[in-house]
């Protein structure tokens, strides 16, 4: 998928045979979506080690195609008439470089239907927004060899059972606030802000999202301070502590643009921030949630074009969706490793086999310039990124290398690993008296 950029069986299995086998594979019931995403995470722990890792969770719906005669067994999304699967994904970025390390955990589903029941009278385990604490609590053993690990996550997931429960030593929170919670002694959350005094100002960067809003810098103003919230009177579990202590963080955008949403976010977190600058720092941590976005992004209309395929049942589109966020994942890591500046091993993405004829390929793609040589180390990710760059028609010079440019290299790559293993069975074969 990562060299194609599509999950279309027919382009996947490169001809009849197989496209069949691929076929075969997402139809197979010991083929399973959780085995799948079971595997997520099998290089991404020793990425981690000694890091501050941000294990940054967000969820995606993905819209198929469907009329009232075929609806492949899918479930509602969204609030319109539209019907699909939702990803709900963990990836570890490097708190210190931005780079993101792999994924961590999560699921894929599709629902059954709409819940009669409301959503404040239900369980906690029988609400999907129990997959926030799921998910945190799955990258406690994934990683484990990290030095610091702060979860970080949008206002979906301010949950006072996430508060509550996942918090540990070195396992921190950082999450944007959505709830106007009560403050032990009296008062709202949102009005504490205002007793802050102004840490700064400072411009930062937004990326560009959909076509609705375009990349520009705001000018904001941050304040910062210490706040205990109360268990809400509704909350079903008393095994919860009764109060929670973290620090809020608010950023204001001053003078927007008339044409542009004011910035305007209220950031809650349980680590300590001795001064502006480790709040300044916080507010960067939570700025590099856009990289679960950039993956959501390659996986669907921007990438893979998952959301066009025309598998024929909701549990293969499952499994499928599961394969094309792994896959999105090694492109993020890709394009984000062309540069060297996370010293990452090539075999965080690749196989021996894969890093084997990459060092073979190497000296081939070299010219004769010092521009046109590997600057990176061997077997590194910059160093592994430099030659797919190449193939996909790089020239050392100019712009670094796109997307599409690795996409290109990618296909390249996979017919000239794909030739030198069948030359190498044969040259085995020969061997055999």
């Amino acid at each position: 998928m990562v060299a194609r950029k599509t999950v279309c069986l027919r382009r996947l299995g490169l001809d009849r045979k197989g496209e069949l086998q691929a076929g075969r594979f997402f139809a197979n019931a010991k083929v399973t979506a959780d085995g799948i995403i079971a595997g997520w995470s099998e290089r991404t722990g020793a990425a981690c080690a000694d890091r501050h890792v941000l294990a940054i969770q967000d969820c995606s719906e993905v819209k198929f195609p469907t009329s009232a005669q075929r609806r492949r067994g899918l479930g509602p999304v969204g609030k319109g008439n539209a019907y699909g699967v939702l990803v709900h994904a963990m990836i570890a970025v490097d708190a210190a470089r931005g780079s993101c390390l792999g994924l961590v955990g999560g699921t894929v589903w599709s629902r059954a239907g709409v819940n009669p029941v409301p959503h404040e009278r239900r369980p906690l385990g029988e609400r999907e927004s129990v997959r926030w604490i799921d998910t945190a609590q799955q990258a406690r053993p994934v990683l484990q060899s990290a030095r610091m690990v702060t979860v970080v996550a949008d206002r979906e997931a301010d949950m006072y059972p996430l508060w509550g429960s996942v918090p540990g030593e070195d396992f921190h929170l950082l999450i944007r606030a959505r709830k106007d919670r009560v403050l032990v002694g009296g008062g709202a959350l949102f009005a504490a802000a205002a007793n802050f005094a102004m840490a700064g100002r400072r411009r930062i960067e937004l990326p560009a999202r959909d076509p609705g809003r375009a990349k520009r810098a705001a000018v904001v103003e941050l304040r910062y301070g210490e706040v205990v919230i109360v268990r809400p009177q509704h909350e079903h579990d008393h095994s919860l502590p009764s109060s929670v202590r973290l620090r809020l963080l608010e950023v204001r955008e001053i003078d927007p643009p008339e044409d542009a949403e004011a910035v305007h976010w209220r950031l809650l977190t349980t680590h300590a921030i001795g001064d502006a600058a480790a709040a300044w720092e916080i507010v960067r941590w939570y700025q590099l949630r856009w990289v679960i976005e950039q993956m959501f992004r390659a996986m669907k209309s921007q990438g893979l074009q998952l959301e066009d395929s025309q598998l024929s049942t909701a549990e293969r589109l499952v499994k499928l969706a599961a394969v094309a966020t792994r896959a999105a994942c090694v492109d993020i890591q890709l394009t984000q490793g062309r540069d060297g500046s996370d010293p990452m091993a090539a075999s965080h993405v690749f196989s021996e086999a894969e890093i084997d004829t990459l060092a073979a390929l190497c000296p081939t793609l070299e010219g004769s310039t010092e521009r046109q040589r590997n600057p990176h180390p061997p077997r590194s990710l910059a160093w592994a990124a430099w030659s797919i760059a190449r193939l996909g028609g790089w020239n050392c010079y100019y712009k670094p290398p796109g997307p599409i440019t690795f996409r290109r290299g990618m296909e390249h790559f996979c017919q000239v690993h794909r030739g030198r293993l069948l030359d190498i069975t044969t040259q085995q074969d020969m061997r055999i008296p």
